[in-house]
This record gives structure tokens, C-alpha cells and sequence, in this order.
């Protein structure tokens, strides 16, 4: 990203008020920890090299998307869970996202796979990143109603009954209701009224191998002070990290996450957004495909409760890499 200016927050803020008042349309990243963002008029995002499709959209397939992978052994993936067990049983977390590195080889470059891939968001920095999240941030339409839609519980769709096991599993409705109750705590911190609008529904999502998963989410409604858009950089920085794939609560387990990770996450789990003048919609920076000089890397992982398996939680981590397509 030699290229792109990369902004501290307090830059990052005071950058997306000013073009949120002026009603430019613009384009957001921030890596994990809401340290660093890149903001970015639309107009100029083109020849820096940078694409974004929050359209849901996608081109007519041409190519087929082969991964080979070659996650983190299982042992190491052991040792990073009984690490994160143990402080849950300590009770200084009661929800940890734990995520991993797996080298990857692909078929197809970055900007082929922006092309190829269809999901509700799709980000490209070519050479550097792409991924293709299903996972909405937060939404702001022209009368100031933000709703975000926290993503946890994956199931593989192809198991008998694997909607109502999913619906009935006691580790994935604790593991959703605390970031419910996480994400409903900070809208709160930026909106007038908050409520949830719906609980647990399942939507279906297609990999690239031609199966399937499913994945519950909520919806959480909230109302923003009218005059939001004149310090919109810092209600946005606000919520970050995003709850989903961090943990509760959410200082604590950043840092637990650093700890164990022991590998900054960079724009990995950070959020994307894009501002069309009037509405924003923002997505979590999942689903993603990192290059350097060695090759190819995709990162994933999920939530873990003291209720997790941890042979479980590592084929989910394994499961998670995958190129979405419709």
C-alpha cells in the first residue's frame, strides 16, 4: 500500500466528519483496533488501485476458484485455545474471537478474485488485500437510523437437521447473545433509542467447493442524534472494534487477542465502509486474502466460550476459508 496515505484515528476522524458534512461520497478501511484507517474520495480510489462492491453484485463467473490450504497444525491451534480457555476460566472474558493465519495456494490472483467472487461486500487493494464479507457493520439510512446485524453461529448446511441444531446448540446461543448484548451496548454509546429488531435468523451462504453454510445473525436497531454527521469520524471510531470478532468485554479481550495471536491483525477484522452522500454501509473486514512476498494468506477463525471444543472450533477456523459464489 505504498501508495495510500495511511491516517492515525484521530486524523481518520476529523477526515470522514469533514467529507461526511460536505456530503462527498468516500470510502473507509481501518484495521482491527481502530488505530489506523485509510479514507478515500470515491473519485480517487480508482487509480490507487482500490475497488469496493457493496452492491451485492457479481460478473458472470469465468474461472474456477481452487484453494489449497495449509492451516496452523493442530497443536499449535491447541495451545493458542487452552491459552484463551484459560483466561475464560479465569473470568476475564466470557467470549473470545481467536483467528489464525493459514497459508494458501490459489488458481487466480486478487483482482481475478474480486471479479470471480460474489458476496454482499467485496474489497480490493490489488497486490496487497481482498475479501468478501457477508457481515454487515453498521447501516445509516438518510433519516439517521443505524442498524447493525452482529454475524456469529456457522454451521455446515449439508448435516440433517443442521438449522435446528444450530437454533438449539447451548455454546452458539451464548455465544450470540453475548454479542448481541455487546453490539446493543455500543450503539447505545452513539444513538438515542436502541432495540432489537429481530434475533437469530439464518441465512445461507455458497463456497466456492459448491457447498454450503449457514450463519445466524440478530438485527439491532438504534436512532442517531440529527446532527450526526457533523462528528461521524467519532461515533464510527467508537464502536471499533467491532464486537463480532473481538469478544466481551472488549478491552480485556483485545488484549487477550494480542496476546495470543501474538501477530497484529492489521486491516484483518477491521471494518470497510462507504458513504454515498446521504447513507453509509459498512462491512467487517472478513473472508480475507492477504499477499507478500512469500504468497498467499487467509485469514479465520471464530468465537470461543468456555462450551467449545476445541477440535470443533479448529475444523470451523479450517471451514471459514473458502471464496464465496452464488
Amino acid at each position: 500500500m505504498k501508495k495510500i496515505k495511511i491516517l492515525s484515528s484521530s486524523k481518520a476522524v476529523v477526515e470522514i466528519s469533514k467529507l461526511t458534512q460536505a456530503a462527498i461520497p468516500f470510502f473507509v478501511l481501518t484495521d482491527f483496533e481502530g488505530l489506523n484507517a485509510i479514507v478515500l474520495k470515491v473519485k480517487d480510489c480508482d487509480k490507487l488501485g482500490v475497488r469496493f462492491d457493496f452492491s451485492a453484485s457479481n460478473k458472470e463467473k469465468k474461472h474456477q476458484i481452487k484453494i489449497s490450504k495449509y492451516p496452523i497444525d493442530y497443536e499449535a491451534y491447541e495451545n493458542k485455545f487452552n491459552f484463551v480457555l484459560n483466561e475464560l476460566n479465569k473470568g476475564n472474558t466470557f467470549l473470545v474471537n481467536l483467528t489464525s493465519k493459514s497459508s494458501v495456494e490459489l488458481n487466480l490472483n486478487l483482482s481475478e478474485l474480486y471479479e470471480v467472487a460474489s458476496e454482499r461486500y467485496k474489497v480490493l487493494i490489488e497486490n496487497e488485500l481482498c475479501f468478501f464479507s457477508p457481515e454487515i457493520f453498521i447501516q445509516i439510512d438518510e433519516n439517521g437510523v443505524v442498524s447493525s446485524f452482529p454475524m456469529k453461529g456457522t454451521i455446515d448446511a449439508s448435516l440433517e437437521n443442521a438449522e435446528l441444531r444450530i437454533l438449539a446448540d447451548v455454546k452458539e446461543l451464548h455465544e450470540h447473545t453475548t454479542i448481541v448484548d455487546l453490539i446493543r451496548n455500543d450503539i447505545s454509546m452513539i444513538a438515542e433509542k436502541v432495540w432489537v429488531e429481530r434475533f437469530r435468523y439464518i441465512e445461507k451462504i455458497k463456497k466456492n467447493d459448491g457447498s454450503e453454510i449457514l450463519q445466524i445473525s440478530s438485527e439491532i436497531k438504534g436512532i442517531l442524534p440529527k446532527d450526526w454527521k457533523i462528528n461521524f469520524g467519532e461515533l464510527l471510531f467508537k464502536l471499533l472494534p467491532a464486537g463480532s470478532i473481538s469478544g466481551a468485554p472488549k478491552q480485556k479481550t483485545v488484549e487477550i487477542i494480542q496476546q495470543v495471536e501474538n501477530e497484529k491483525r492489521g486491516f484483518y477484522t477491521g471494518i470497510a465502509g462507504f458513504f454515498d452522500g446521504k447513507k453509509f454501509d459498512s462491512c467487517v473486514a472478513i473472508r480475507f486474502i492477504e499477499q507478500n512476498e512469500v504468497g498467499f494468506f487467509y485469514r479465520s477463525g471464530g468465537g470461543i466460550t468456555t462450551k467449545s471444543d476445541v477440535y470443533q472450533e479448529y475444523l470451523e477456523m479450517i471451514q471459514k476459508i473458502y471464496v464465496p459464489v452464488f
